[in-house]
């Protein structure tokens, strides 16, 4: 192709030729709306392209289109069904859209695609039929903080930042070198090296972010996803600060774990106490009073707080109320 043809055209240019590679065949109407352009822009590509050497055979009449003669292709070898399957699983779509990069994931997957081997050209539709990851949590709108594109940038390229971060008590200003981006339950979080080590900042309290000229040597040795489980084990460890002692039935005890702190949870009836009644003693961290009394809740009658008093008493108090409520004669 011309060595002065515009950026724009050329990257326009390759991806019609990937488009005609991955589908074998596409009307101008499919390849403009694809491309973003006119059908005679399309027109004037496709002549283009011929005139650069590239095999594009137009076929005439209602039912014509674009396609490529003569197995024009370009292959990927060694790949198997089972790898390029895993290939097309890999990324979430709401994630690449928040960090600015689904036009880039796009592109990249019709690449793959069009330089498979024929007989694997169905893995994209294969996988995407049978998987899919849908990162938020229930409940919850999902929020892009303003900042995670340039965030992300910064993480793609190695490159510092001075960025501006909302603690509780006040805002502060730090330079950072950002090691990784992590999507849990739907919020964002930047696990980054500072002076004192490494920590873990929540993406939307970033009030301002701006990257240095200069990059930074990445540390080979870590590991991302070692590095968030270790985090998350610790923060979680470091939260629960208050203990409540429970007297469990079977079915409080097995749903438990789903209405607290699981790792907590297990630990404390590996260590209960059982009665000859089937129910289980045990002594469970918690976050605070406040919060126990939100979570514990949801076991109803099959679980008693038997300490500390206040929260007891709580619970004695919201059963009185509930009695009330339904009309219950004692």
């Amino acid at each position: 192709m011309p060595g002065t043809m515009p950026l724009v055209r050329a990257a326009r240019l390759i991806k019609l030729v990937l488009l005609l590679q991955n589908r074998q065949e596409m009307t101008a109407a499919e390849l403009a709306a694809e491309l973003e352009v006119s059908e005679r822009t399309v027109g004037r590509d496709v002549l283009a392209l011929s005139e650069a050497g590239v095999p594009v055979y137009a076929e005439r009449g209602r039912a014509g289109g674009y396609r490529l003669v003569g197995g024009y292709r370009t292959r990927l070898t060694g790949i198997g069904r089972s790898e390029a399957e895993a290939l097309f699983l890999s990324g979430v779509p709401s994630a690449l859209r928040d960090m600015g990069l689904a036009d880039t994931a796009s592109a990249a997957r019709l690449k793959v695609s069009a330089a498979l081997n024929p007989e694997l050209g169905d893995v994209q539709d294969s996988a995407a039929q049978r998987f899919h990851l849908d990162a938020p949590g229930w409940w919850q709108p999902p929020e892009t903080p303003p900042l995670l594109p340039v965030i992300a940038d910064a993480v793609w390229d190695d490159r510092r930042i001075t960025a501006c971060y909302s603690r509780k008590d006040r805002d502060v200003e730090r330079e950072m070198e950002p090691y990784g981006l992590v999507l849990k339950a739907g919020r964002w979080y930047l696990a980054a090296r500072v002076e004192d080590g490494r920590r873990v900042y929540r993406v939307d309290r970033f009030s301002s972010v701006e990257p240095a000229a200069e990059r930074f040597t990445r540390d080979e040795d870590f590991d991302l996803a070692d590095f968030w489980e270790r985090h998350s084990a610790d923060f979680a460890r470091s939260i629960l600060h208050d203990r409540v002692r429970l007297r469990l039935s079977e079915s409080g005890a097995r749903k438990l774990r789903y209405v607290t702190d699981r790792t907590a949870a297990e630990r404390a009836l590996a260590e209960g106490a059982t009665d000859g009644l089937g129910r289980i003693t045990v002594t469970l961290p918690v976050e605070s009073l406040d919060v126990a009394y939100d979570q514990l809740l949801v076991l109803g009658p099959e679980g008693e707080v038997l300490e500390p008093p206040e929260l007891r008493a709580r619970f004695a108090d919201a059963v009185r109320r509930m009695t009330a409520a339904y009309g219950v004669q004692r």
